[in-house]
């Protein structure tokens, strides 16, 4: 009978050589991030900028005279009190401020990426065995995707992917390991669940996972449950109160009503045209659909509940934005940088699937799979930065003091 390996009870487990090929990988992908000078590609990023600036003076909603101070501002709206607020979710700012007080703004993206890794390892190992953890890591960042979004540190799209997915690898582990104490799984879980709430604070549609995690959670009941399950209600409660203090309701956003739209007769038109986007900028996506179909075939009932929750954590996001009318119109073009974005956050998901089948590869097939993607990815990184709507002049929004 066929069962999973599994690696004795140290989470980290850093003394195992792959654990610093991991770490190799990461410097080598910060590097690649860092060597390449920054850009806004999109109106998206001046509104994230403004916000991150204006927190860092101590404003989280702005008056219109402050408002007036900014420049190269985009995506601001007016609150019924008058006062003036980015559209775009607030949690991004809160977790970027500190790096921008310090100066050190483009290494947020890359400080989340580490903690993402980090889960990645940890529920790759025990999900596909010793080097599990490994190809995770390396799946993960081997894209133009996360490349390009962890270049981008004015927006939130890797800083959330990577909470997703060091969320989704931490809350495999809690699940599978069950040679480790209670305790240890009952606070892993918690910090799994933390992760995901993070996220979604910064993009609601993360919900999304966050919704197939409690759902998981329900159905294993791995130690410390119910406190998961609490953190989430109290995360809900947080948010809920949060918008109703600043935007005037328990469930508005700064969007206008009918902003953001998603509706069945958009899932044809986005079949017809995202795929070619999402398989340039994370071809990873080819190798996790294998996986599926053989975790499928092969019927290790520990492997199929743990490949199940990984499946549904990517189906939800892909299928939610399968139904977005605004990718549409988008995705007919050649902005792919703009469209996958919204896909980014299965990206640790896919990882992790995607690091099983990889993991059951003979002879020198992994090597030959990870040229391929690395390739890909520096063929595709370039190509993605250099897309956008058409940036701004150089400078930045200033807030005056």
């Amino acid at each position: 009978m066929t069962t999973l390996a599994l690696p004795r009870p140290s989470w980290l487990a850093v003394r195992s050589p792959d654990a610093w090929l991991a770490a190799a990988a990461f410097a080598a992908f910060s590097l690649a991030v860092l060597v390449r000078h920054t850009a806004l590609i999109e109106p998206d990023d001046l509104a994230y900028r403004a916000s991150i600036l204006a927190l860092v003076h101590g404003h989280l909603t702005l008056s219109t005279a402050e408002y007036d101070r900014l420049t190269q501002v985009a995506q601001w709206v007016q609150l019924p009190n008058g006062r003036w607020i980015s559209e775009k979710n607030p949690g991004y700012p809160f977790f970027a401020a500190p790096f921008q007080l310090v100066g050190l703004l483009r290494l947020a993206p890359l400080v989340y990426g580490a903690l993402g890794c980090i889960g990645l390892y940890a529920g790759g190992r025990r999900f596909a065995g010793r080097t599990g953890g490994l190809w995770a890591v390396l799946l993960y960042l081997g894209t133009g995707s996360a490349l390009v979004f962890a270049w981008r540190a004015t927006m939130p799209t890797f800083t959330d992917a990577s909470l997703v997915a060091g969320g989704t690898g931490a809350l495999l582990w809690t699940f599978l390991a069950d040679d480790a104490s209670p305790r240890r799984r009952a606070l892993v879980g918690l910090a799994a669940f933390a992760s995901l709430e993070a996220a979604t604070s910064m993009r609601y549609t993360d919900g999304i996972v966050l919704l197939v995690a409690v759902a998981a959670a329900l159905v294993v009941r791995a130690p410390g449950w119910r406190w998961h399950l609490l953190s989430v209600g109290a995360f809900a409660a947080l948010v809920a109160t949060f918008d109703k203090v600043v935007y005037g309701g328990f469930a508005k956003t700064g969007y206008a009503s009918g902003e953001i739209t998603f509706s069945t007769g958009a899932i044809v038109p986005n079949l017809e045209h995202m795929p070619r986007h999402l398989l340039l900028a994370m071809p990873t996506i080819a190798l996790a659909a294998a996986a599926v179909v053989w975790i499928a075939l092969r019927r290790v009932r520990r492997e199929v509940l743990a490949g199940a929750f990984l499946a549904a954590c990517w189906a939800g996001v892909f299928a939610l934005y399968l139904a977005y009318d605004w990718t549409v119109r988008m995705s007919q073009g050649d902005a792919t940088v703009h469209v996958v974005r919204f896909y980014a956050p299965a990206l640790g998901a896919v990882a992790l699937l995607a690091g099983w089948l990889v993991r059951r590869l003979r002879a020198w097939t992994p090597l030959v799979v990870l040229a391929a993607v690395v390739a890909f990815a520096a063929v595709s990184y370039p190509e993605l930065a250099t897309g956008g709507l058409g940036g701004p002049p150089p400078g930045g929004a200033m807030l005056g003091r």
